[in-house]
Order: C-alpha cells, then structure tokens, then sequence
C-alpha cells in the first residue's frame, strides 16, 4: 500500500478523492494529467485496496477505500516539515559559525 501511494500523481489522486467520489474524467482535470495516465495509476490504488469503484452508466466512479489514508498522508506531511525545519536551522547554524570563524562572508 505504501508503495503504490508513493507517486506525485497518486497522491494528488487521494487528495482528489478525500473529499468524496469522483470520476475519472473529473479527477483527470484536477490533477491535470490525462485519462489514461489517471486510469493507470488508480488500477495500482485499486489493487492496493485504497480505492474502490464503481460504474454509473459509461463512467467510472472512484472513492476512498480507506479514507484512514489521509489521517496517514497527513502525518508524513507533518515529519517531512518538521525534517525541513530542523534542516533549515541546521544549515543557519553552520552559516552562522563559518562567518564567524571568516570562512562565508555574510
């Protein structure tokens, strides 16, 4: 599972979904890529048991399996910021100290 939501465009997929079903044409747009590209990779959600579908007359409708998922997308945004935070302050950290000892000019 972890796997297939690891890709740009499937999360922008969840995110799409999070708030309720949609169609493939209508994810498609949201995620400006196109229908068959879209279709490919909810076949990889589909199969991965985040997604579900079903058919409404010619068009496919897909929702959140597992709306859980985005508790847990949530949570990976949340480490990833705090990961950048920490990185930044870091990095002013060894700039402050490398123009004192007059290795960076500020």
């Amino acid at each position: 599972m972890i796997q297939a939501i690891g890709h740009p465009i499937r999360l922008a997929i969840l995110d799409c979904l999070s708030g309720g079903e949609q169609c493939v044409c209508d994810i498609a747009r949201r995620v400006t890529a196109g229908r068959p590209n879209v279709s490919r990779h909810l076949a990889v959600l589909l199969k991965a048991g985040v997604v579900q579908c079903r058919k409404e007359g010619l068009r496919m409708i897909y929702r959140l399996q597992t709306p859980c998922i985005m508790d847990f997308l949530g949570c990976v945004t949340q480490v990833l910021r705090e990961q950048v935070e920490r990185n930044r302050k870091v990095l002013q950290g060894a700039r402050r100290t490398a123009a004192q000892d007059g290795r960076v000019a500020d």
